[in-house]
């Protein structure tokens, strides 16, 4: 089976190599020199100030919104990761969609404004597939506003806008470093932000509130990185370019085969991606139906990413309809794609793709048509 994406595990002789490392010390979490040692690691690779290790990328959204004491509501996008509206609600915050852009797929500014309520806190905007939100424009909108921004980065690792890493934008930006993602350490996530206060206090948070052996400094949760994790991010981090050049080969290929046919989801302007995703846009849902049943039968397991939208999720009730979310989530399709994905592989998903859609797309353009790379 060619599943949509394969975990990469790196060199496993590095991996015994920390691992015999551990067992020597003894030291199996609570900050060990590994995790250290990543940290240390991807402030230094990806261009940020503080980054804080957690054991999941969704306790790093819910510790981020504790750090930024937020409350009342925030207004965020319905074409994400449950995650990212459900740690709000989790965390007792009311998430209000505001719709997409219809070309990025991201939270779109246009919306942002007239979603904003009298109890609103923060926007939270995701990063769909690694493509940046339209940073400046929310972040004119939160100061003007005097709102907090928190953006959802799963997909965003490595990608930069405007010459530096996106992560980068906002009061916070998280990570995920699940074994999906084409970083891992196989669970885990981060915290970063370029505030040291915010950094202190998510610091604290992910550590039970202790301060230091005899101070406990308010509420905290366990949302700690253990030294095994650490260990396989370090050797994954050792072959990152690689990773992202294999990828972008790869999407590069789908993309000049398949542009014709299919929509593809718009860069935003003056960024760098990271090809951790490969969405298409078939035509309406009963296309993708078709489309993913034919992939199927040869062996290829695409997924369906994000559905449905977020806006009709029953215990996020009541919201107003999103249109552009809907309608995308009904029809995006997400592609194969991860080091080592053979070509031969790579022509049977794109000529099974070609043959389903050559005839229905005969005397169909999509205006949304546009090139991701």
């Amino acid at each position: 089976m060619i599943n949509v994406t394969k975990t990469y595990l790196g060199d496993i002789g590095k991996f015994k190599t920390y691992i015999e490392g551990i067992y020597a010390r003894g030291w199996l979490t609570n900050h060990g020199p590994l995790v250290t040692e990543l940290e240390d690691r991807l402030k230094d690779y990806l261009g940020v100030k503080h980054i804080i290790l957690t054991n999941n990328g969704t306790l790093a959204l819910q510790v981020a919104y504790r750090a930024l004491n937020l409350s009342g509501s925030a207004v965020t996008t319905p074409f994400s990761f449950v995650a990212t509206s459900s740690s709000l609600q989790w965390e007792g915050i009311r998430p209000i969609f505001a719709d997409i852009d219809a070309s990025t797929w991201n939270i779109s500014p246009d919306h942002i404004e007239s979603r904003i309520e009298p109890d609103t806190s923060a926007i939270v905007g995701t990063h769909v597939f690694g493509n940046p939100c339209a940073v400046e424009r929310i972040e004119e909108i939160a100061r003007r506003r005097n709102l907090k921004v928190v953006y959802d980065g799963a997909h965003a690792f490595a990608v930069r806008h405007a010459g530096q890493s996106v992560l980068n934008w906002g009061d916070v930006s998280t990570l995920s470093f699940h074994a999906t993602k084409l970083f891992h350490t196989v669970e885990g996530g981060a915290i970063i932000t370029n505030d040291d206060e915010i950094a202190k206090r998510a610091y604290l948070l992910c550590n039970f509130g202790i301060a230091d052996v005899d101070k406990i400094d308010g509420i905290g949760i366990n949302a700690k990185l253990n030294e095994f994790s650490a260990a396989m991010g370090l050797c994954v981090l050792d072959d990152i370019e690689n990773i992202l050049e294999e990828r972008a080969e790869i999407a590069y290929r789908y993309t000049s085969r398949l542009e014709n046919y299919l929509d593809l989801q718009q860069a935003e302007a003056n960024s760098q991606l990271n090809h951790s995703y490969y969405p298409v846009g078939l035509r309406d849902e009963q296309q993708l139906l078709r489309v993913r049943a034919a992939l199927n039968n040869r062996d290829i397991n695409p997924r369906r990413y994000f559905y449905p939208s977020l806006d009709t999720l029953e215990y996020l009730q009541p919201q107003i309809p999103q249109t552009e979310s809907r309608a995308l989530s009904e029809r995006v399709l997400c592609l194969p794609i991860y080091p080592g994905l053979q070509r031969a592989d790579q022509d049977k998903v794109i000529n099974t793709i070609i043959d389903e859609c050559s005839f229905s797309n005969a005397h169909y353009q999509s205006p949304a048509l546009a090139q991701v790379i």
